[in-house]
Parts: C-alpha cells; sequence; structure tokens
C-alpha cells in the first residue's frame, strides 16, 4: 500500500505540476514561461519526488516505465498492475484537480486543449499520425535506457533524480510542438479525458507508442548494459 500511495501521490505531482504549467503558464500575457518553461516544469516534478518517494516505490510515476523496467529484469510482473492502477487514479485525480481550477477563472467557456496530446489538426506543430508515433516511441525509448543505466547499482549514488528528471525536461524540449509530449500513457488518459472529443479517439497512439519504446529499452538493456 505504502509502494501504491507513493506512485499515486508522484503521478499526481507531475500531471499537476507539469500539465498545470502548460495550462496556466506556458502563454500567460507578457509573462509566460513557455515551452523551456513547461519542460522544466515535468523534470522538476520527477526530479522532486524522486527524492521525495522514490525510495519507497522507485518512482516510475508512467505506465511505461513499469513496464520498461519490468521489460529490463528490474520490476516483478505482480506488481504491474497494482502500480498502472495507481498511476492513473493519481493522474486522473491531478487532472480533476485542474479541472476546479480553470475553471473558476472569470470568463470561462471551455477548457480547450487542457494539454492534452495529439497528432494531425490536434499536434501543435501539425505533425503526422507517423511523426508522433516515431517520436514518442524513440523518446520513451531513450528515457527507459537513462532510467536504467542511472539506476544501475555500478552507477554514481544519488544522482539518478537528478539525470532523470533532466531527461524528461530535454524530452519534452524536443517534442512539444509533435504532440505536446507524452511518454507517459497515464498522463495523456487523464488529460484526454477531460480535453474530450478527437482527443480521447486519439489516446491509443500514447499508450502504444510509450509501451513499445519501454519494452525495447528494457530488452536492449537487459542484453548488453545490464551485465559486467
Amino acid at each position: 500500500m505504502k509502494k501504491l500511495l507513493a506512485e499515486f501521490f508522484g503521478t499526481f505531482w507531475l500531471v499537476f505540476g507539469g500539465c498545470g504549467s502548460a495550462i496556466f503558464a506556458a502563454g500567460y500575457p507578457e509573462l509566460g514561461i513557455g515551452f523551456v518553461g513547461v519542460s522544466l516544469a515535468f523534470g522538476l516534478t520527477v526530479l522532486t519526488m524522486a527524492y521525495a518517494v522514490g525510495h519507497v516505490s522507485g518512482a516510475h510515476f508512467n505506465p511505461a516505465v513499469s513496464i520498461g523496467l519490468w521489460a529490463g529484469g528490474k520490476f516483478p510482473a505482480k506488481e504491474l498492475l497494482g502500480y498502472i492502477l495507481a498511476q492513473l487514479v493519481g493522474a486522473i485525480v491531478a487532472a480533476g484537480a485542474l479541472y476546479l481550477i480553470v475553471s473558476g477563472k472569470d470568463g470561462f467557456t471551455d477548457i480547450g486543449s487542457f494539454a492534452a496530446n495529439g497528432y494531425g489538426a490536434l499536434s501543435p506543430g501539425g505533425y503526422s499520425m507517423t511523426s508522433a508515433l516515431v517520436a514518442e516511441f524513440l523518446l520513451t525509448l531513450f528515457f527507459l535506457l537513462i532510467i536504467l543505466g542511472s539506476t544501475y547499482p555500478k552507477a554514481p549514488k544519488g544522482f539518478a533524480g537528478i539525470a532523470i528528471g533532466l531527461a524528461l525536461s530535454l524530452i519534452h524540449l524536443i517534442s512539444i510542438p509533435i504532440t505536446n509530449t507524452s511518454v507517459n500513457p497515464a498522463r495523456s488518459t487523464s488529460q484526454a479525458l477531460f480535453a474530450g472529443g478527437d482527443f480521447t479517439s486519439q489516446l491509443w497512439l500514447f499508450w502504444l507508442a510509450p509501451i513499445a519504446g519501454a519494452i525495447v529499452a528494457g530488452f536492449i538493456h537487459k542484453a548488453f548494459f545490464n551485465k559486467d
């Protein structure tokens, strides 16, 4: 139960802090934080919670991370379902909190994209489904390689959270214009449920591509890097 609560709170913070920065602060008149600010916000959510609860659950906060760690032989299959459910609930509760806040603004009419992920007409830069699929697959693959490598027993101690947080910031700097950056099915699901419409119908890609990339990364690490 402690592990599941840690995953709930960690994923809540990731969605509330990362997506919240995109919803409230990215385009704020004259003083908006822009893509760079949102990228840093996502990285900082993971970095801070990795040190806060990482010792409890391992700080996955992402179904693709849990599955990738399983593929790499670092996480037991029997715990996968519980972790994924805790991550989904944390993300959805965070999205609900964001909705309560944004709907209280004067003149509120609709939530717009709500920092949801998409391709084609829903891509910030108009990128196709193929572009989104390739980007999400590759970025999640490298994200898992960084996670698996930085948490390897022979890696420098105490720095994994920094490497992983910076990696997530870099991933967002690359791909916000392509898909609004997922690499996390729980984060994508929570925002799509509130944004609705075509965001929901495109959600399949933001489960398929990150999970496929994570599994491939797990197998690569197990075959080549997890050996003396």
